[in-house]
């Protein structure tokens, strides 16, 4: 069997896997993995056949987080084959992995969060208190629902919006119906309860898209207004600090 369709056959197995998730493992395999490997037969692996592949990834110009992904893909079709006992021997062993080291996540200080929270128009000014103020993705910020305030002081992060499917999801990392319950800081409560009286709710979700009422407000729209506001100067924004330092700084608090 050649590697091409052994991989076929374990991609159908994933149904555990969420639609982006499927999709960003389908984009590794079509860009990185089956140019190299497609052909090559199952029983013809071992580490010499990894370790040339990773070293191939390196002078195309693939980037260290491109080649760790693509790796960590093909290592786990590749111990799916031995456990099935394709591989008389581990081949795996002896392969020297991508040294991926990501850059060290910039957090917001108290001055500069203050400030954001003082621009952009109200769903920015709410996005900027659930993630700080609760550690919510940016997904989960735009799935925001008044129902979900289950406590005083608890905020249950029931689901997400898709950045793939454009649609309400399950969360990341969980099964569907899962969920998992949050600190509501009293300021972080009073803007979804601020929010909620002054444009309303659509069966409890705050959000939703500007121009289809009907749609969930969609994440990527809160990156083009981040964008905008550095363009304009309104914002000061330190170099390497994104939308997602917000929940960096709820982590780190």
């Amino acid at each position: 069997m050649r590697f091409r369709e052994y991989t076929a056959e374990w991609r159908a197995g994933q149904r555990h896997l969420a639609a982006a998730s499927l999709s960003h493992l389908d984009s590794l395999l079509q860009h990185h993995i089956f140019p190299a490997l497609a052909t090559r037969r199952m029983s013809a692996f071992d580490h010499k056949v990894v370790d040339g592949f990773i070293r191939t990834m390196e002078p195309s110009g693939v980037g260290l987080a491109a080649q760790s992904n693509a790796y960590d893909k093909l290592k786990s079709i590749l111990l799916d084959a031995h456990r099935l006992g394709l591989f008389d021997d581990n081949p795996l062993l002896g392969v020297r992995l991508p040294q991926y080291d990501p850059k060290r996540a910039v957090i917001p200080s108290p001055a500069q969060l203050q400030a954001l929270r003082g621009v952009g128009d109200d769903v920015f000014r709410l996005v900027v208190e659930l993630m700080s103020g609760c550690g919510l993705r940016n997904g989960e910020a735009a799935a925001v629902n008044v129902n979900n305030i289950v406590a005083d002081d608890v905020y249950r992060v029931t689901e997400q919006v898709n950045q793939t499917t454009k649609k309400y999801d399950r969360l990341k990392h969980r099964k569907l119906g899962e969920y998992r319950d949050v600190p509501l800081p009293q300021r972080t409560k009073k803007a979804i309860e601020w929010y909620a009286e002054k444009h309303g709710t659509i069966d409890g979700y705050l959000l939703r898209h500007p121009q289809y009422s009907g749609r969930p407000f969609q994440p990527y729209l809160l990156q083009n207004q981040w964008q905008r506001l550095k363009r304009r100067g309104e914002l000061a924004i330190p170099e390497g600090m994104v939308i997602y330092s917000l929940r960096h700084f709820f982590a780190s608090n």
